[in-house]
C-alpha cells in the first residue's frame, strides 16, 4: 500500500493534522497494521517538499507546534493518476512454500507432512478470518474475503502439490 497516496486521498476531505491523518488511517485502513507517528511525519514532509500538500496552518493551543496540511492541485492529479493505475497482480512464482517442498524431497524429510503441516495453519487461519468477518463492518469483510480468496487459492495448490509429490520427487531428487 502507498501510504503517501493513502495519506493525500484523506486529505482530499479537507486539511488535517498528522494525529488526525494517522488515526483516520488506523481507523480505515491500519487495523492490523496501525502507522507510526513518525511514519506519518516523515511521509506528509516528503510530500511537503514534493509540492503534493502543503502547510495550511500552525497551531500550538499550549503544546507542541501543530502543522495542519492541505493537499495541493498536484496532490489531488497525483491521487487520481495512483487511483485508476491497475495494481500489478502478484503471482508468486518464486514462493517460499515451493522451496520447501522441493527443499524437502532433496533433503529427504517428508513433504507430504510439510505440505498437510501448512494445510492445517492455513485452515487456522481461515477459521479466524471467517469469524473477524462474520463480526466486522462492511470494510472489514471485503478485507477478509480478500485474504480468505487467497488462502483458498493456496489450498487448492496444496492439495495440487501433494497429488503430485511423487512425479516431483523425481523430477527434482531423482
Amino acid at each position: 500500500m502507498s501510504i503517501g497516496h493513502t495519506l493525500l486521498g484523506l486529505l482530499e476531505s479537507g486539511p488535517r493534522h498528522g494525529y488526525d491523518l494517522k488515526r483516520t488511517f488506523d481507523e480505515k485502513f491500519g487495523q492490523d497494521r496501525p502507522l507510526h507517528y513518525g511514519q506519518v511525519y516523515s511521509t506528509m514532509s516528503r510530500l511537503l517538499k514534493n509540492g503534493l500538500v502543503e502547510v495550511d496552518g500552525v497551531e500550538s493551543e499550549g503544546g507542541p507546534e501543530r502543522k495542519r496540511y492541505a493537499i495541493t492541485d498536484a496532490g489531488i492529479t497525483d491521487v487520481s493518476r495512483w487511483l485508476m493505475q491497475p495494481e500489478k497482480p502478484e503471482p508468486y512464482l518464486q514462493s517460499t512454500l515451493y522451496t520447501k517442498v522441493v527443499l524437502a524431497l532433496l533433503t529427504g524429510r517428508s513433504a507430504s507432512d510439510l505440505l498437510d503441516s501448512q494445510r492445517s495453519e492455513h485452515l487456522r487461519m481461515m477459521r479466524i478470518l471467517t469469524d473477524r468477518k462474520r463480526k466486522g463492518d462492511l470494510a472489514d469483510q471485503l478485507i477478509c474475503d480478500h485474504a480468505l480468496f487467497h488462502l483458498e487459492a493456496d489450498l487448492r495448490w496444496l492439495e495440487l502439490t501433494a497429488a503430485r509429490l511423487g512425479q516431483l520427487a523425481k523430477v527434482v531428487a531423482p
